[in-house]
C-alpha cells in the first residue's frame, strides 16, 4: 500500500527493519554485502546458542553464508558450519534491490494462499526459488568501548521490555546509553529537571542504580533499581524498587511496586493527576489520540495545521500529542 510513496522517492536499495528490537548496528556493511554478493534479499541474522534458537526463525547456512533452509521456530535447530553448537536467528531486517522488492510484493500479493508476512512468505520463497544470504550481526553491530558483546533485545513481549528497561539500570549496562560516538536518537521532550525534595529520616527523596526522566518529581521516596519515564510523581513514604514506570503515572503512599510496569495510581484511580497531584491534568488530545480532534486530522495540502483551542501547539509541533 505504500508503493507509490517508495517509487517517488526511487531509491536504490530497501532496508526493512523490525520495529520492536533495540540494537545499534551500521547498515551500510549489510548493504555493502548485499551488493557484493548479488543477492536477492540479505537476512541480518544474530548467533545464538543452538538449543536456545527454538523460539526464532533459523536460517541454515553453507560455509558462503548462503541460505538453503529457513526453519520457523525449530526444536533441533540447524548449527553454523564453522559453530556447530550456534545457530543463526533471524533479526527481522532485510535489504533489498527496490525494484526486486515492488515485484516480489507484487506476486505475492497476488498469491490467495499468502499471509502477507515477510518470515512466513516472501523470505521462504526467495530461499527456495532465489539467493538469500545471511549477514552476521556481529560484523555490523557498533560498540562503545563499554560494551562487552553485541547487543540485541526482543522487545516485543511484556517480559521483554521491563527486562531491556531494567538492564539500563545495572553499574555497566550491556547496552551504551551515553556513547556519545554512536548518538541514540529518540523522541526528547522539553521538561523541567528531575526533582527530589524531602530529607527526614524514612522520608527521604533518593534513588540507587535508577535512572529518572525528566519532569518526575521523587517527593520522599525511595527508588531502587528502577527506571521512570517522563512526568512521574512518587509520593511521600513510597517505595520503588525493580520497576518500570510509565509516563505520567502517579504513585502515592504507602504504594510498593517491585517488577511493576504501569500508569495506574493506587491512590487515585486512573493515575490522572489533578489538583491533589498539585498539578492539572492535560488536555485530553496531549494525554492520548482523540479520533476527530480537530488537531489530529491531517490537513490539506497546502493549509495549515489546525490547532487545539485548549493550547497554543499546532499538529505538526512535537508537544501537541502525546502518544
Amino acid at each position: 500500500q505504500n508503493i507509490d510513496i517508495i517509487e517517488g522517492y526511487d531509491p536504490a536499495y530497501i532496508v526493512v527493519l523490525a520495529g520492536d528490537h533495540v540494537y545499534k548496528m551500521d547498515y551500510a556493511g549489510m548493504v555493502t554485502q548485499h551488493i557484493e554478493q548479488n543477492a536477492d534479499v540479505t537476512v541480518g541474522c544474530i548467533e545464538v546458542p543452538r538449543m536456545q534458537a527454538t523460539g526464532f526463525g533459523v536460517m541454515a547456512v553453507d560455509t558462503t553464508d548462503r541460505i538453503f533452509d529457513f526453519v520457523e521456530k525449530p526444536a533441533d535447530p540447524p548449527g553454523m558450519p564453522d559453530k556447530p553448537d550456534m545457530a543463526l536467528a533471524s533479526m527481522g531486517i532485510y535489504v533489498f534491490a527496490t525494484r526486486f522488492l515492488i515485484d516480489q510484493l507484487k506476486r505475492d500479493a497476488a498469491d490467495p494462499h499468502s499471509q502477507r508476512d515477510f518470515g512466513k512468505d516472501i523470505i521462504p520463497y526467495l530461499v527456495r526459488h532465489g539467493k538469500a544470504v545471511a549477514h552476521r550481526f556481529a560484523n555490523s553491530c557498533v560498540r562503545s568501548g563499554y560494551e562487552k558483546e553485541a547487543y540485541w533485545r526482543d522487545v516485543g513481549t511484556l517480559d521483554a521490555y521491563w527486562e531491556a528497561n531494567i538492564d539500563l539500570t545495572a553499574v555497566v549496562p550491556a547496552l551504551d546509553l551515553f556513547d556519545r560516538e554512536w548518538p541514540i536518537w529518540t523522541y526528547a521532550e522539553i521538561t523541567p529537571p528531575a526533582k527530589f525534595v524531602h530529607d527526614e529520616v524514612g522520608r527521604r527523596g533518593e534513588a540507587i542504580s535508577s535512572l529518572v526522566s525528566g519532569g518526575c518529581i521523587i517527593s520522599g521516596a525511595f527508588l531502587r533499581q528502577a527506571l521512570l519515564f517522563t512526568g512521574v510523581h512518587v509520593h511521600s513514604y513510597a517505595r520503588v524498587e525493580n520497576a518500570v514506570i510509565l509516563p505520567e503515572a502517579d504513585i502515592g503512599p504507602p504504594a510498593q511496586r517491585d517488577r511493576r510496569e504501569g500508569r495506574a495510581d493506587p491512590a487515585r484511580p486512573g493515575g490522572r493527576r489533578g489538583p491533589r497531584g498539585g498539578r492539572p491534568p492535560l488536555p485530553p488530545h496531549r494525554e492520548r489520540r482523540v479520533p476527530g480532534h480537530p488537531a489530529h486530522a491531517r490537513p490539506a495540502r497546502g493549509l495549515t495545521p489546525a490547532r487545539c483551542p485548549t493550547c497554543t501547539s499546532s499538529r505538526s509541533s512535537p508537544r501537541s500529542i502525546r502518544s
